[in-house]
């Protein structure tokens, strides 16, 4: 991986999500020079990105005003802006960054679009694509329904829908079976190139059903599969007018399949994937937002997962830890994350994408048991 930024070298471009050092990390293995700006400002994101700006968190959401005022800085005026996860809720917020700079991905009004649910699943129904059915109310009978926050992601909204109306801002959707597979995908505005498959779960918290938990791959579904899932794709990204790297998500179950929603900016799957012999996915990236596809890229050698460690219990985070090399978002000690929220993220590889998973799934255990009083704790790799 190329060494951190150097306050000599000025950014060529900002990375800004909720969480940025998975941009952060794929800008420079892509040659760049990052800033970064998000919620955590972790270890890991710092030695990648110079400068890197933490945002005040207010329920894992973004700022808009302590967003807006971080890139008016004189060092980031006109530089070039990635986006990740955290402005789905807020499609204003980046046609406002837009105003100044060059936004590298997709536009204000294409993510207006993929995610306002109603339209989104009138246009799934149109391209004949299997969409969940969305309601405004409660039905009579809230069993099997879900409600969901416009714009939301990670999942951490998503409860079960109970009777009784629903707040502003959220809608209901009804509850489909399968195993949550997401497609990530190049996309230059009509034409699409598959980047890989995953499969990702939830890590359940009792108030939080749906809690993303992580993903591995690539996965090698059987053609009758992944031949459809690839043309719905395809529709749907043509339709949208998508560009740069995006993913879409799908619940899989035998020979059916359902679409769930578009996530029209890079994601937690660049660890997954941003790797030998990969082209650079960030380079990718800019490309397609420019109308550029390759014509073809390499297979993965074996699969990768990438887990998200909650605390399950108070975890004090003191400077003398030393984090294993299979750790990543590593918090800037000191530090004290309460139950419930996000530690790390623990990588693993694997043969297989189920030995991927479970290898991660080891590692996270052995945090969960060492982490939560770990102030001066060295934990072995």
């Amino acid at each position: 991986m190329p060494p951190a930024t150097s306050p000599a070298d000025p950014p060529d471009v900002i990375v800004t999500a909720l969480s940025a050092r998975a941009l952060a990390a794929a800008s420079a293995r892509a040659g760049r020079r990052p800033a970064a700006v998000d919620l955590f400002a972790d270890v890991d994101t710092r030695q990648f990105a110079a400068p890197c700006i933490r945002l005040p968190a207010a329920g894992l959401r973004l700022d808009a005003d302590a967003l807006l005022a971080a890139l008016s800085a004189p060092a980031l005026r006109g530089v070039p802006l990635v986006y990740g996860a955290g402005f789905e809720d807020d499609p204003p917020l980046l046609a406002r960054i837009a105003a100044d700079r060059p936004l590298l991905g997709n536009p204000a009004e294409v993510v207006a679009r993929a995610k306002d649910p109603f339209a989104f699943a009138a246009l799934a129904a149109s391209l004949g694509i299997p969409h969940p059915e969305v309601l405004a109310e409660v039905p009579g009978r809230a069993d099997g329904y879900l409600l969901k926050r416009i714009g939301g992601s990670g999942g951490s909204h998503v409860r079960p829908a109970t009777t009784g109306a629903v707040p502003p801002g959220w809608y209901v959707q009804r509850r489909v079976g399968g195993h949550p597979v997401s497609v990530l995908f190049l996309a230059d505005g009509q034409r699409t190139v598959i980047v890989g498959m995953s499969r990702q779960w939830a890590s359940p918290a009792p108030d939080s059903p749906c809690r993303y938990g992580g993903a591995a791959g690539p996965l090698r579904l059987p053609e009758r599969l992944s031949g459809p899932l690839s043309a719905m794709v395809a529709r749907l990204a043509a339709a949208l007018g998508l560009i740069g790297l995006n993913s879409a998500d799908f619940l899989v179950a035998g020979h059916a399949f359902h679409l769930l929603e578009v996530n029209p900016r890079p994601g937690a799957s660049l660890d997954v994937f941003d790797r030998e012999p990969m082209p650079p996915l960030f380079a990718l990236h800019i490309d397609a937002c420019a109308g550029r596809l390759p014509e073809r890229l390499p297979s993965l050698w074996g699969c990768r997962a990438a887990a998200v460690h909650y605390a399950p219990a108070p975890v004090r985070i003191g400077g003398a830890i030393r984090w294993p090399a299979w750790t990543a978002d590593r918090p800037v000690a000191p530090a004290r994350i309460a139950p419930g929220e996000p530690v790390c993220t623990v990588l693993a590889d694997g043969a297989s994408v189920g030995s991927a998973r479970r290898r991660a799934e080891q590692r996270r255990r052995y945090l969960a048991e060492r982490l939560p009083a770990a102030d001066t704790m060295e934990l072995q790799p």
